[in-house]
């Protein structure tokens, strides 16, 4: 028997700024049976799929009534009726629906709230967790990418660059895992206490510090430091989120740092220090979005994990590109940067066919919806971006990890140094 979807609602609720988000109800018969959360950015790339806020002066502009809306009144109606189990025709329906190439008419947040609501819709009447009945393979637990320190448009300091990253590759579970880099974030603390001040433990938007420094070596130096006195010096490895497009000058082609002005060669060179100097295995958006030549560049010369964020927006038409021309390694892996499920699971296989590591992630505008605990272990990608281990819109996804894993028992894998391939 067809299981159909008989409703579907929608609503405003609050993201980790306090900022309207919009949840979405997708009904089966008299049952809710799936319910998402949408997530936003704020340091969001240019070719990402369009939101639908409303402007004004309520909520600063910031409120999803229009989104909503268009739930209700115009994706809801087309849904009713259609078959649950079918993700892809749900997607391919509400794509039709929006009818623009980046989701701006309905807007991608109403898009991707009913698309990944959909799935826990069927996951639900299936009677599977998510993640099993999105992938039944699935069962690889991720290497953390902890952000202990922030920076860039995550926090009020003067860091440029936005993440300073411990993964602790050397764990022996995901339990394991956490242990360290809470243990790691409680030795950074003291540090920074010592150091700086009460004010240097104030903490950006993914929860990791933000203490008074510009030097990115000097945040590195003391991730380093946290980790040795947390006694794990040989179990963690480093990485960074650049955000580069953010402090880059299209006027003069150069990146603006606190340290100076950079033309790309110099930073070319810059990161080449840093990786030599710091054990730094990983950087996100080293440069500014449309620099396919420069990030083809780096990713030869380094020879490390590149991350492409706002290079490839979850987007394989991007992503081809960075393919074609070696840009690149790996792909950040947001679905509201794409809108639905279905676009950025074929992203995922893409990236996969081509030798590109996967790192799922979440928004710096997170709700307390875990669900890419679920799509991270569904894609078996070994890598997952969620913020500190602190704050309850990031435990949620790390508390849920750990659920998985005493839930897969004996099956679970931890990616550990194979993050970038995950075996098994």
């Amino acid at each position: 028997m067809t299981v159909t979807i008989s409703r579907v609602a929608a609503r405003e609720v609050l993201d980790c700024r306090g900022l309207p988000t919009i949840q979405v109800d997708v009904w089966v018969g008299d049952r809710l049976a799936g319910r998402a959360d949408v997530p936003a950015g704020r340091s969001t790339g240019k070719y990402e799929a369009k939101e639908v806020r409303d402007g004004g002066r309520r909520f600063g502009g910031f409120g999803v009534r229009k989104a909503v809306a268009n739930v209700r009144d115009v994706i809801g109606p087309a849904l009713v009726g259609q078959p649950v189990s079918s993700q892809r025709s749900i997607d391919e329906l509400l794509i039709e629906l929006d009818g623009t190439p980046d989701k701006s008419r309905l807007g991608a947040n109403a898009i991707v709230g009913v698309s990944l609501a959909a799935a826990r819709a069927n996951a639900a009447v299936s009677g599977m967790p998510l993640y099993s009945q999105l992938d039944g393979n699935g069962h690889v637990l991720p290497v953390p990418q902890l952000n202990l320190i922030n920076g860039g448009r995550h926090a009020s300091n003067d860091l440029d660059f936005q993440e300073f990253i411990i993964m602790p590759v050397g764990a022996s579970s995901f339990m394991h895992a956490m242990e360290i880099g809470t243990e790691v974030n409680l030795a950074l603390a003291d540090l920074l206490l010592q150091r700086y001040g009460k004010l240097a433990i104030n903490t950006g938007d993914e929860g990791g510090y933000a203490p008074p420094i510009k030097d990115p070596r000097e945040a590195l130096a003391l991730l380093h430091q946290a980790v040795d006195h947390a006694g794990y010096g040989k179990q963690v490895v480093y990485g960074l989120d650049c955000a580069a497009t953010h402090f880059y000058d299209e006027t003069t082609g150069t990146y603006r740092l606190a340290m100076g002005s950079f033309e790309t060669p110099a930073m070319l060179d810059l990161y080449a220090e840093l990786v030599r100097d710091f054990n730094i295995v990983s950087i996100e958006d080293p440069l500014y979005e449309d620099d396919f030549e420069g990030f083809a560049a780096l990713t030869k010369r380094l020879g490390i994990q590149i991350v492409g964020d706002d290079l490839f927006v979850t987007n394989s038409a991007r992503l081809r590109r960075g393919i074609e021309t070696g840009a690149a390694n790996a792909l950040l892996w947001k679905v509201n940067q794409v809108g639905t499920l279905t676009e950025a699971f074929d992203a995922a296989a893409l990236a996969r066919q081509h030798g590109y590591s996967i790192v799922v992630s979440e928004r710096s505008g997170e709700t307390e919806d875990p669900m890419i605990a679920d799509l991270v272990v569904a894609l078996n990608a070994g890598q997952i971006k969620t913020g500190a281990p602190v704050r309850g819109e990031r435990t949620a996804k790390y508390n849920r990890l750990l659920l998985i894993e005493e839930e897969l028992g004996e099956r679970a894998t931890y990616a550990g140094q194979s993050y970038r391939r995950p075996k098994g």
